[in-house]
C-alpha cells in the first residue's frame, strides 16, 4: 500500500475522554471548534494561515463575540478534521488509501487552496492521488470503496470517476503484462489446472486468467460495482462471457442463500436493488451468462416478488438457454398464496419462451439441407435436452400432494412428440403422482396415464409397468400387448436363408398389422367389465391353466394372466378357431398365453408352413 508523510513536528494532540481533543502547548488555546460530537481546542493563527473558510468563520465569530465555531456536515468527521488541523500545525501526518479521500474532502470544505498558501493540503493530496493511488490496483479499489461514504463530495471532486477509469484501464491490459497482486480464490480454469500439474505453456499469459480482476471488484458496493463494470465494457476489450462471470461472482458474494435472509425486512430493499442492477448489467450476448446463474436470479426475483420488466427480461433470457438448465435449477419455491411447493407456472412460462424462440410449436423432421442441416441437428438435440429436463422436473413436482392434476398434464403436454422419444421418465413421473395422490378417480387416472405412449417404453420400463398395481388395467394390457408385438416383430425380422423364405413383410406392413391388431384389441377391451366375481373366477382359471402351461408363461405376473384370460377365453369351442386366426400374425398376444393342445398343434403346423 502506498503512503505519504506530511509535516515534521511531533504529534501534540491529546484527548480528554472521547469528546474532547486539545493541543499541548505553552500558549493557551483561543478557539473551540465542534465537529460532530468532538470539540477541538486550538489556536486561531495556524488555522487561518492555511484555511480560507476558517478565516471567514473566525471573522464572523469575532463579530458575535464568540470563541466557538460549529462545523456542520463536515465531510470525514472528526478524524478528517484532525488531519487538516495537524497539517496546519506542521505536525506529522500519514496519508494512505484509507484516509486520503476523507482528507481531500475535508481540505476542500476548509478551502485549503494554493490561493491561501503555496503547497497547501489540496495540492499535496492531488499529487499523492495521481502519482501513487491511481497507479496502484489495490489502492484504487480501496479508495473507490471508501469514497462511497463521502458522497457527494467524492463524486464532485471526481475521485470516483478517476478511480473507475483507472480500474477499467487496468482490466483491459494484456494479462501477460499483469505484474501486480490481485485476489483469485475461485476454481482454476482447465488451462490453469494443467499448469499447476506441471505442464508448462510457452506463453506466460496462460498463468494469468482473463478474469483476474473480478474478485477485487466484487468487494465494491453495488452502485460502485455497476459504474466499474460499465466502464470496463466501454473500453470494448473485454469478452462478454468474462463480464457474465463477474456478475455471477458478485451475485454469489452478496446474494444470501437463505430464503429468510433474502426476504427479511432489514435486507429486502438492498437485495432488490442489487438484483435489479445485476439484471440491468447483463450483456446482450445470449452465451455470456450460464442458464444456472440466470435461474438463480429468477429464483431471487420470484421470492422477492419482483415483477415488471426485470422479471420479463430474465424469463426471456432463460427461455433461450433452457436446454442448458438442470432439474435442481428449476425447483423454484412458490410464494403465497400459492399452495404448491414449487412455482410450476413459472416453468410453463420458461418452456413457452423456449418453444417460441425455437419455433418448436410443430414437430419438424431433420431434412438434408446443405445450408441448415447442422443447425437443425443442434436444435433437435436442444429439444431432446429440454424434453429430458421437463420429464425430470415432473418427477420432482409429482411428490407434491398439492399439485393439481391439470398443472401436471399441461406441463407434460407442452413438450412436442419429437422432444420425447422415450417415455420412461414420464412413466416414472406418472407413477410417483399416482402414488402421492391415491384418491384419484378412475377417469382421472385414465387421463393421467393417457399422457404416456406405451410403445415408447423401454424393456425395463415395460416390465415394471406390467406389474404396477397403480396403473389402470387398460394401460397394463396395452403394455403387455405392445411388448409381445415388439418381440414378435423382432423375431419376424431375424435374418434367414433366402432360399427357405417364401414371403417377407416390410416394416410398413408390420406397422399396419400392429395398428389393426391394436384397434381390434381396443374394441374387445371396450366390452370388458371387471367385477369382483369375475376377478375371482379368472384367478381360478389362471391357476388351472398354469398347471398345463409351458415355463414361459411363468414370467407373466398373476394380474397380467388374469387380464389375458379375460380378453382371450380358453375353450374347446373357440380355441382352435382363435389360434388359426391369430397365429398368422406375428403381433398376436395369444402366443403369450397357451391354449389347448389342438390349438398349439395347429399354430405349430402353420408356422412350419410359413417358413418352408
Amino acid at each position: 500500500m502506498k503512503f505519504m508523510k506530511l509535516g515534521s513536528k511531533p504529534d501534540a494532540f491529546l484527548a480528554d475522554g472521547k469528546s474532547v481533543r486539545y493541543i499541548s502547548a505553552e500558549l493557551s488555546t483561543d478557539i473551540a471548534i465542534s465537529v460532530g460530537e468532538v470539540k477541538f481546542f486550538l489556536h486561531k493563527f495556524p488555522l487561518l494561515s492555511k484555511s480560507y473558510r476558517m478565516q471567514k468563520l473566525v471573522l464572523k465569530a469575532n463579530e458575535e463575540n464568540s470563541h466557538e465555531i460549529n462545523l456542520v456536515d463536515f465531510p470525514g468527521g472528526p478524524k478528517a478534521f484532525e488531519i487538516c488541523a495537524k497539517f496546519c500545525y506542521g505536525m506529522t501526518v500519514t496519508l494512505n488509501a484509507y484516509n486520503v479521500v476523507a482528507a481531500r474532502c475535508a481540505a476542500q470544505y476548509l478551502e485549503m487552496t494554493e490561493d491561501v498558501d503555496r503547497g497547501n493540503l489540496i495540492f499535496k493530496i492531488e499529487v499523492f492521488l495521481n502519482s501513487s493511488i491511481f497507479r496502484s490496483w489495490k489502492d484504487s479499489i480501496i479508495v473507490l470503496q471508501t469514497s462511497r461514504s463521502l458522497l457527494p463530495w467524492s463524486d464532485d471532486l471526481k475521485i470516483v470517476g478517476r478511480c473507475v477509469d483507472s480500474i477499467a484501464s487496468r482490466t483491459s491490459i494484456d494479462p501477460a503484462n499483469v505484474d501486480w497482486s490481485y485476489t483469485y480464490n475461485r476454481k482454476l480454469a482447465s488451462e490453469d489446472r494443467v499448469l499447476e500439474e506441471g505442464i508448462k505453456f510457452p506463453e506466460r499469459m496462460k498463468s494469468v486468467p482473463k478474469d483476474w480482476w473480478i474478485e477485487d471488484l466484487c468487494e465494491l458496493d453495488i452502485d460502485l460495482f455497476k459504474r466499474a463494470i460499465v466502464a470496463v465494457r466501454s473500453k470494448g476489450r473485454m469478452d462478454a462471457n468474462v463480464i457474465g462471470e463477474a456478475l455471477r461472482t458478485y451475485a454469489v458474494r452478496w446474494l444470501p442463500d437463505s430464503v429468510d435472509a433474502l426476504v427479511s425486512d432489514a435486507n429486502q430493499f438492498r437485495n432488490k436493488s442489487l438484483l435489479e442492477n445485476l439484471i440491468a448489467l447483463l450483456p446482450s450476448d445470449v452465451n455470456s451468462c450460464s442458464c444456472s446463474f440466470l435461474l438463480k436470479l429468477l429464483k431471487v426475483a420470484t421470492l422477492m416478488g419482483t415483477d415488471g420488466l426485470p422479471r420479463e427480461q430474465l424469463v426471456e433470457r432463460v427461455g433461450l438457454k433452457l436446454h442448458e438448465a438442470s432439474v435442481i435449477d428449476l425447483l423454484i419455491p412458490s410464494r403465497a398464496p400459492e399452495s404448491t411447493k414449487y412455482d410450476v407456472e413459472l416453468v410453463k412460462c420458461l418452456l413457452e419462451q423456449y418453444l417460441l424462440h425455437g419455433n418448436y410449436g410443430r414437430d419438424r423432421g431433420v431434412k438434408n439441407n446443405e445450408v441448415g442441416n447442422g443447425i437443425i441437428l443442434l436444435e433437435h438435440d436442444s429439444l431432446l435436452n429440454v424434453g429430458k429436463l421437463i420429464d425430470g422436473y415432473l418427477v420432482e413436482i409429482a411428490h407434491d400432494p398439492n399439485l393439481p392434476q391439470s398443472s401436471f398434464i399441461e406441463l407434460s403436454q407442452s413438450i412436442p412428440d419429437s422432444g420425447r422419444p422415450i417415455h420412461d421418465t414420464l412413466y416414472r413421473a406418472i407413477d410417483v403422482y399416482l402414488k402421492e395422490h391415491p384418491s384419484l378417480t378412475k377417469s382421472e387416472r385414465k387421463r393421467l396415464c393417457g399422457l404416456m405412449d406405451v410403445k415408447k417404453l423401454t424393456m425395463e420400463a415395460s416390465v415394471d409397468a406390467a406389474q404396477n398395481e397403480r396403473l389402470p388395467l387398460r394401460v397394463v394390457v396395452q403394455v403387455l400387448y405392445f411388448e409381445q408385438a415388439r418381440g414378435a416383430q423382432a423375431l419376424h425380422n431375424t435374418p434367414r436363408d433366402t432360399s427357405c423364405s417364401t414371403t417377407t413383410n416390410t416394416d410398413e406392413e408390420c406397422e399396419k398389422m400392429t395398428a389393426g391388431s391394436c384397434r381390434k384389441l381396443e374394441k374387445e377391451m371396450g366390452c370388458v367389465k371387471i367385477e369382483d366375481g369375475e376377478v375371482k373366477k379368472n384367478r381360478r382359471l389362471a391357476k388351472k391353466s398354469s398347471r398345463n402351461s409351458r415355463s414361459g408363461v411363468q414370467l407373466l405376473p398373476s394380474r397380467s394372466r388374469r387380464i389375458f384370460d379375460k380378453l382371450w377365453p380358453v375353450g374347446k369351442g373357440h380355441g382352435g378357431q382363435k389360434s388359426s386366426e391369430t397365429s398368422g400374425s406375428s403381433q398376436s398376444p395369444t402366443s403369450l398365453v397357451p391354449v389347448d393342445n389342438k390349438s398349439s398343434g395347429s399354430s405349430s403346423r402353420h408356422r412350419r408352413h410359413s417358413i418352408s
